[in-house]
């Protein structure tokens, strides 16, 4: 990797919307922060979340009216930023694991699950399944891989032929029609 030296020219074609410096940008910076990230967090997703998080920011902290001014420090701006997105990606991580973990204990106390909780997971499953039919081939494939299989992304990518950015389109559309049926499903549950 070769070294760039930011000057105020680069800095301003930035905060302009340049298209080939936003790509210089996001290419020259995100493999640096790939390296950054891939010792300290474990899934690909979670780097993707948090590299596509630090451009987010950086970019709209350049372009605001008290934006960066110095283009010498647009690397160790990007980086701090990099360490404060990940900071709050550990934050959060470690909320969600001790909500789980008071969750699995309390689980793991009542060894046997009640007539009413397994009849109603049967429902769930059975309402599920019913709003899954009910989709679009697309979107139902697109639930399936991404959501049920929990496939690799990058592999959905190339089994589909669509980018990253796609899918992540794609798979919004989907949960959105899925949640329409959902809801009109308990609409027409209570009317019943």
């Amino acid at each position: 990797m070769q070294f760039f030296a930011f000057d105020a020219a680069y800095l301003e074609r930035l905060r302009s919307g340049d298209a080939r410096t936003e790509e210089h940008f996001v290419s020259y910076f995100g493999e640096l922060i790939q390296l950054k990230l891939r010792s300290r967090l474990n899934s690909r997703e979670a780097i993707e979340d948090v590299r596509q998080e630090t451009f987010v920011r950086v970019l709209g902290l350049v372009r605001s009216a008290n934006g960066l001014r110095e283009p010498d420090r647009l690397g160790a701006f990007v980086n701090s930023v990099c360490n404060h997105v990940l900071m709050e990606h550990y934050r959060s991580r470690s909320k969600t694991e001790s909500y789980l973990d008071s969750d699995i204990e309390a689980t793991l106390a009542n060894h046997e699950p009640s007539a009413l909780s397994l009849l109603e997971t049967k429902d769930a499953q059975r309402v599920v399944r019913q709003i899954l039919t009910e989709l679009t081939d697309r979107d139902r494939q697109l639930l399936q891989l991404v959501l049920l299989e929990e496939r690799d992304k990058d592999e959905v990518c190339a089994e589909l032929g669509i980018t990253r950015d796609y899918l992540r389109v794609l798979v919004h559309r989907a949960k959105q029609s899925f949640k329409s049926f959902y809801i009109s499903h308990l609409g027409d549950s209570r009317v019943n």
